[in-house]
């Protein structure tokens, strides 16, 4: 263990630290769920964004109520940070068990920050520079009473403040912000235990001092928004137009349903909480069926339950919005960790032949916009449509440009006009079309609306030729909706060794990981599909460019040896160059375990997996 000592001048007298500057630097907080290590990290990304720095993060939590270990990891600085990072340049550490489970993440040369109070570290560890600070009696110290228990995380955020010299009156309005709502003692005990912290004395921090580079500002550049994934789609969803929905709690969605229950009445809309996921989508899709597009929503076991009323919403061609945000299953499995395993249930969820369209965003900021090009493909088509995101996209934080709102905002509002004597709501050679309640039919005769084969007026009908020719009316109109999409891009070599495919949240991983490939020597290129169902076009020959198609998704390889957006891309382009790789340890993919991997997996012995390209923290001083 390398002990942390000032340095002396000749003359013997203290001198001061200067702080060496970063690109990015990497933090993981590790303690337990109650310690507010979320709250921390929440601050340091939001103090990105707000300074137009690049940042993304990356947290687990327990499942149980009673709480227990937790982490959260926060990657910020300059130029493209497209992952959490894969080990950490710094790790705070608030127990014995923190230390002793996430020692391994902390790459050598970095910084062990652990609360002497608690965490006896290895004294033989001398790969890193251990610091040891009074967390706890400090905070109590400062602030006094009970408060050790709920201002270390804030002291803790001040002593990472000095370290990185990072800008104090933005984290002390943010602390203010964040706990402004609440009693004005909570608010000034907490910026005690933020000064204290940051009064820690520096001469216990000479060898760990670092500024984090601050970009160059750019000209005529937008305000950036900090936020997670899942506020990122429920304001993407208000400015799409949506004003209704109904849904039933479940981890990790409920952060959606709970901001559109505030939000919406704002907008002259509600948001109903059912009993259950069945009388949930019951009740959106009656929202839908009254001109209103609706939302619901849940995660995989929730979208089980609605899968027999979203075969109506297909039959009845009703417009609707479904977000399944994923976890680990099956049952109620890894409620609090990331898995990639409800996309065939997203796609053939149902009984019957029962069409829809699905989409996976790729970032946060894409959940953003993946919303608005949602409600317009349900409206267009009048079709449901099924956002499929995950826990990591959900409660990840990323900093990216505001969007442009003006320009943007939809104002929907239900179409009353009169129909005239021809309107059909069910043309066989047009998209469908509905009437909302309310709406004059000209021709005196109003249409009907339900789960049974109908005919063009939505009358009841178990005409066999009627059915088949129903039955290609809503297929053909979801293979329409790919006609509507521009060509998708790829990233990195246009051509060669291999292609790497990912959906949802593997895109960073995926695109990092592509670098240090490329740097071996492999010609590599990279295809992240949004639009899961239908394919965009052009995929088949943007395939034959590539010697290896790897999918690289986080679901089980199944009993065929492939995971399941691997097995639907071999069925549609019977291409065997196409393969997986997958995992199923509830965590993301590292960039190091991508490329790992692919070496592994083409047989390549020459690959550098290693560590992100600027040299991060100093390696400690030896004697």
């Amino acid at each position: 263990m390398v002990s942390i000592t000032s340095s002396e001048t000749p003359d013997g007298s203290k001198s001061a630290a200067t702080p060496r500057s970063l690109n990015d630097v990497v933090i993981r907080l590790a303690g337990n769920s109650q310690d507010g290590i979320q709250a921390v990290g929440g601050f340091l990304a939001r103090l990105a964004g707000r300074s137009a720095q690049e940042v993304m993060t990356y947290m687990t939590i327990p499942s149980t109520i009673s709480g227990g270990p937790s982490i959260f990891q926060v990657r910020m600085g300059t130029g493209d940070i497209l992952s959490a990072g894969d080990r950490a340049d710094v790790l705070v550490a608030f127990y014995q068990h923190s230390y002793e489970s996430h020692r391994p993440a902390l790459r050598p040369g970095g910084v062990l920050l652990y609360d002497s109070d608690h965490v006896q570290p290895n004294p033989e560890d001398r790969e890193v520079t251990a610091v040891g600070v009074p967390f706890t009696t400090a905070t109590v110290e400062a602030v006094g009473g009970s408060a050790k228990e709920k201002g270390k995380n804030i002291y803790v955020l001040g002593v990472l403040a000095r370290m990185f010299d990072l800008n104090v009156p933005k984290l002390s309005q943010l602390i203010k912000e964040r706990f402004g709502g609440k009693n004005e003692d909570i608010v000034r005990n907490a910026l005690l235990a933020f000064d204290a912290g940051y009064a820690f004395p520096s001469e216990n921090l000479q060898q760990c001092l670092y500024r984090l580079e601050q970009p160059a500002p750019l000209p005529g550049a937008r305000p950036q928004v900090t936020t997670d994934g899942n506020s990122a789609l429920t304001y993407g969803l208000i400015a799409a137009g949506v004003r209704y929905g109904a849904a039933y709690p479940i981890t990790p969605w409920s952060s959606i349903m709970e901001t559109l229950r505030t939000e919406l009445p704002k907008y002259g809309g509600i948001f109903v909480q059912c009993e259950d996921e069945i009388a949930a989508i019951s009740t959106a899709l009656g929202f839908s069926y009254g001109g209103n597009l609706a939302i619901t929503g849940s995660s995989g076991p929730g979208l089980s339950l609605k899968a027999e009323a979203l075969g109506w919403a297909v039959m009845a061609e009703i417009p609707l919005i479904v977000i399944n945000v994923q976890r680990g299953g099956p049952s109620t499995g890894l409620p609090t960790n990331i898995e990639q395993s409800d996309l065939m249930q997203a796609i053939y969820g149902s009984h019957g032949d029962a069409p829809r369209v699905v989409l996976a965003p790729a970032t946060v900021e894409d959940c953003f916009y993946i919303a608005l090009e949602a409600c317009r493909l349900a409206r267009e088509f009048s079709t449901p449509v099924i956002i499929l995101t995950d826990q990591a996209l959900a409660t990840r934080i990323e900093a990216f440009d505001e969007p442009d709102l003006p320009k943007l905002m939809v104002e929907a509002k239900p179409d009353l006009s009169t129909r005239d004597a021809s309107f059909k709501p069910y043309p066989l050679d047009a998209l469908t079309r509905h009437a909302p309640p309310g709406a004059v039919m000209g021709s005196g005769k109003y249409p009907i609306v339900t789960g049974l084969e109908h005919d063009e007026l939505g009358h009841p009908t178990a005409n066999p030729a009627l059915h088949t020719k129903m039955t290609a009316k809503r297929r053909e109109k979801i293979k329409a909706v790919a006609a509507t999409y521009a060509a998708p891009e790829v990233f990195g070599d246009q051509s060669g060794d291999v292609l790497l495919v990912g959906w949802g949240c593997t895109y960073g991983p995926i695109h990092e990981a592509v670098g240090r490939l490329q740097a071996s020597g492999v010609k590599v290129g990279h295809l992240q599909i949004r639009h899961i169902h239908p394919f965009d076009p052009g995929l088949e020959a943007i395939f034959a460019r590539y010697k290896n198609i790897r999918v690289v998704e986080i679901n089980d390889e199944g009993l065929y040896g492939y995971g399941q957006l691997t097995t639907l891309l071999r069925a549609r382009f019977c291409n065997p160059a196409i393969a997986s790789i997958t995992k199923t340890d509830g965590l993301t993919f590292r960039v190091s375990e991508i490329v790992e991997l692919v070496a592994q997996n083409l047989g390549l012995t020459s690959i550098k997996t290693g560590a992100r390209s600027h040299s991060v923290l100093a390696a400690p001083n030896r004697t």
